[in-house]
């Protein structure tokens, strides 16, 4: 009862409120929803992930709640789906879909990957194996590219390390020299690895095949203060969050700055200390907007 009410009030917030475009640079946008809650009411507390596919799925690490959340916005029309608790994961900091519809979270205590099935069932946690010297690693962050290979973060040992979908060793490619600190890493639809350096705003690029990383922006200090996460969209743009600076900044395929969205604040449309986004086919981006305990979900207007 509750999903169905949350539509009504959505579909009629949207039919009845003037809908505000925002211009930053090159990039137009809108807001359009914001989640704060279960079906049941419970409040989301401090969100640090957020995962969304072309199925119009959305799942939230509503890390403070030591719980998975699952919606689907079709059609300007959100359904709250099913709310995740497992033993296995406690302290959900980073989620992604991969092809199949399952979700892989990363535990921010334990720094181990688990996997669930599309409907939350834990499936055992991801084990790479055949990992060269150095074998030990620590996982800061990882993503799925669209063949469902896994790209690991390991700030033990300055490198990201690409596994098959089953967890295999493929390769890795050392982080670049003169690096500050690595956050996150993304995979274009070119098959392109991009890193983001928090410490020195900037970001990085190993060309589809490529063994090194190169610099593809300068240092972007005057832009973002600390970037902690990267993603891109399907016509190759790159989405850094800019936590400190409670913003997100949209750069093209060849490092040029197209825009800002969002600032600081506490009303809708606003963020304070965001974490993870996402980019769905239709242009909505979804934001884990953490200190405003919330998801924000804006509209790309092309």
């Amino acid at each position: 009862m509750r999903g169905a009410l949350i539509n009504i009030f959505l579909i009629a917030a949207v039919m009845l409120s003037p809908v505000r475009a925002f211009s930053a640079g090159a990039i137009k946008y809108m807001h359009i929803y914001t989640l704060y809650d279960d079906e049941k009411g419970k409040g989301l507390k401090n969100p640090e992930g957020v995962a969304c596919n072309d199925e119009s799925r959305i799942v939230v690490a509503d890390t403070a709640n030591s719980r998975l959340l699952q919606y689907k916005l079709e059609d300007r029309t959100l359904t709250v789906g099913n709310e995740i608790v497992l033993p296995q994961v406690t302290y959900p900091v980073l989620v992604k879909f991969n092809s199949k519809g399952e979700i892989l979270t990363l535990d921010g205590k334990l720094r181990r990957i688990a996997r669930l099935s599309p409907q939350g069932v834990f499936a055992g946690y991801l084990e790479p194996s055949g990992i060269p010297s150095p074998a030990s690693y620590s996982i800061k962050s990882f993503e799925i590219d669209r063949d469902d290979n896994i790209y690991i973060v390991d700030v033990l040992s300055a490198r990201v390390i690409v596994l098959n979908p089953d967890g295999t060793y493929q390769e890795h490619i050392d982080f670049p020299g003169g690096h500050g600190f690595i956050s996150d890493v993304s995979v274009d639809f070119k098959g392109n690895v991009l890193l983001v350096d928090s410490v020195k705003s900037r970001v990085y690029v190993a060309l589809k095949g490529a063994k090194e990383f190169s610099p593809l922006t300068e240092v972007m200090k005057e832009q973002m203060r600390f970037p902690t996460s990267i993603s891109t969209d399907s016509r190759g743009r790159i989405y850094l969050v800019d936590r400190n600076g409670s913003r997100i900044m949209v750069i093209g395929q060849d490092g040029s700055f197209l825009g800002q969205m969002s600032e600081l604040g506490w009303k809708e449309g606003l963020l304070n200390y965001p974490s993870q986004l996402c980019v769905n086919d239709k242009g909505e981006v979804a934001v884990a907007d953490t200190n405003n305990s919330r998801v924000q979900i804006f509209q790309l207007i092309k």
